[in-house]
């Protein structure tokens, strides 16, 4: 890892020597494992290797999934019944699938909200931000075409709607939405699209993930405390961090074996708690559900997308100003996208110089309220559009932005933080007592 004095691989052997100088994998193996680490890392780090393990679980359930799936109208709704009903341990990776998939949003919404806590995407760690950002995004597209697979009601009417939000950008919408659906409506082109890109779309991830575990590594870790890795002395640096092997790599494999506990008792006992019981129903195009719902990790962007009525104010204004190109449709994609736009951006509307939210302690309110928020535009996406949870919906995307892009530039200008620790070293010792370093 640039920067952080630490010793690198020395290959000894004979043949250990002949492959380092034509491919140097074992050196990049020992590098990435015993990279020096923050040692004051707490539990909410441990969220990486969750991610890495749905990623490995969901290429791998999905490649032997795809083996027995039919990419057609007529056929996918029953092939899915076939994986489930025939196929040795079917309904096992289908259910494997189908709850990973949660879990991997679950550990990636955990993943982010512990980096806007602890200032992750603080310099010099912008990059590493966008990419994981970028990753995100590549995960909704992922989710959502895997979630037309099944081709039952809700994945029908979900892509419906969906893709017709396409439709609502003015004068290049209809070629774009057409484009995507393969024709005028959602049908067999539709379905082959998504399914090609649903497979295409993970190995996507799987680059990203690996550029973005390069970006980290380069730049050093963050930890709690948001003061950076002495870089004078190897011996300064041996006193902030210890080796990524063993201390971290078993820490994260307990949390990781607590977490698949939990994990594979949700796939046993009630694998089907996060679906919509219309999706067992094969789709039909005459019959619209009484209420569309998509999986619960798009609910709170899915609400600030419908938050956004004809009736609201700034939509009335953004329409008069645009002279009707902005009507409440296109104004609803836009706050949507937005959402996630200025999480991407919270490295240049973030002014202040302090790092980690555990200094800050007018920014803490701030943020757990933006959790809060969260929480209730999540419950608000799976209500219908009607009175009061369109209000509510309304007044959390109002916070969503707000926090973004006018409360967090204020805070840097009027917060007075607390001192941070001068050292990781003196964080460490002020929570553990000072300890013995570990004989090298």
């Amino acid at each position: 890892m640039a920067g952080i004095p630490h010793d690198h691989y020395e290959p000894k052997s004979g043949f250990e020597q002949w492959l380092h100088r034509r491919l140097p994998i074992v050196s990049l193996a020992y590098d990435t494992l015993m990279i020096p680490t923050p040692k004051n890392l707490n539990w909410w780090w441990i969220w990486g290797i969750v991610l890495a393990f749905c990623l490995v679980l969901q290429l791998a359930t999905g490649i032997v999934l795809a083996m027995h799936y039919t990419p057609h109208v007529d056929m996918a709704f029953a092939s899915v019944e076939h994986i489930m009903r025939d196929v040795n341990g079917g309904h096992l990776l289908r259910y494997l699938h189908a709850n990973g998939a949660s879990l991997f949003f679950l550990a990636v919404y955990i993943h982010m909200f512990r980096g806007l806590f602890y200032g992750s995407y603080k310099s010099p760690r912008e990059v590493t931000w966008l990419i994981g950002i970028v990753i995100f995004v590549a995960m909704m597209g992922t989710a959502f075409m895997g979630y037309v697979l099944p081709w039952g009601q809700m994945s029908f009417w979900g892509a419906t709607v969906i893709t017709g939000l396409f439709g609502a950008i003015p004068g290049i919408g209809e070629p774009i939405q057409t484009w995507l659906l393969g024709g005028p409506a959602v049908d067999n082109p539709t379905l082959n699209r998504f399914f090609s890109l649903h497979y295409l779309l993970p190995f996507v991830i799987a680059a990203l993930v690996a550029v973005h575990i390069w970006a980290f590594h380069t730049t050093g870790n963050n930890n709690p405390t948001g003061v950076e890795v002495r870089r004078g002395s190897k011996t300064e640096a041996e006193r902030d961090t210890l080796p990524f092997w063993p201390y971290f790599v078993i820490k994260d494999l307990f949390a990781l074996g607590v977490v698949l506990v939990v994990f594979f008792a949700i796939v046993g006992f009630m694998p089907n708690y996060l679906g919509h019981p219309d999706n067992y129903t094969e789709a039909n195009p005459l019959v619209t559900p009484a209420h569309i719902v998509p999986e619960w990790y798009f609910l709170p962007f899915y609400a600030i997308l419908r938050a956004f009525t004809s009736d609201v104010w700034i939509v009335m204004l953004a329409n008069w100003v645009t002279f009707g190109i902005v009507d409440a449709k296109f104004f609803g994609v836009i706050a949507m996208f937005g959402a996630i736009i200025v999480m991407a951006l919270v490295p240049w509307l973030d002014t202040s110089n302090v790092r980690s939210g555990k200094y800050r302690p007018m920014f803490r309110w701030w943020f757990y309220l933006l959790i809060i928020d969260f929480v209730v535009l999540m419950w608000c996406g799976a209500m219908p559009a009607e009175p009061p949870y369109s209000i509510i919906s309304l007044i959390g995307a109002a916070y969503w932005f707000a926090y973004f892009l006018v409360i967090l530039p204020i805070l840097g200008v009027i917060e007075k933080p607390t001192t941070p620790p001068a050292t990781i070293e003196d964080d460490f010792n002020a929570h553990y007592g000072a300890k013995t370093h570990p004989a090298e």
